[in-house]
């Protein structure tokens, strides 16, 4: 399986890498990203299977918080074997309740 360059910082899981010829591919079932839309200058922090997929019901309106507008673009993502290590990751970052915690996971990876 090849591995897939993203624009995004990817963080993985401890137990998600796996080492390649010096690179990390990934063979996660889930992940946690954060959304950010410019329009509202907010964030959201979400789980899921397939995030190109979710980017764009988030972007369709097929989303109840996100379906006001169109502009969503994914920032950060984190991979991991299960959904509720995944699950359990998206709360511990809203816990924080904090936008700079959020801005600081992005910047993290810059």
């Amino acid at each position: 399986m090849a591995c897939k360059r993203s624009p995004v910082r990817l963080r993985y899981s401890p137990q998600a890498l796996n080492p390649r010829k010096g690179i990390f591919c990934f063979t996660m079932s889930y992940v946690v990203y954060i959304i950010y839309s410019k329009k509202l200058d907010k964030f959201y922090v979400g789980h899921t299977e397939d995030v190109e997929v979710r980017l764009l019901q988030h972007n369709s309106g097929l989303s109840g918080y996100t379906a006001k507008v169109a502009d969503w673009e994914l920032k950060y993502t984190e991979y991991f074997l299960t959904r509720e290590e995944a699950r359990h990751r998206e709360l511990a970052i809203k816990k924080k309740k904090s936008r700079k915690y959020i801005e600081w996971l992005i910047s993290s990876g810059d």
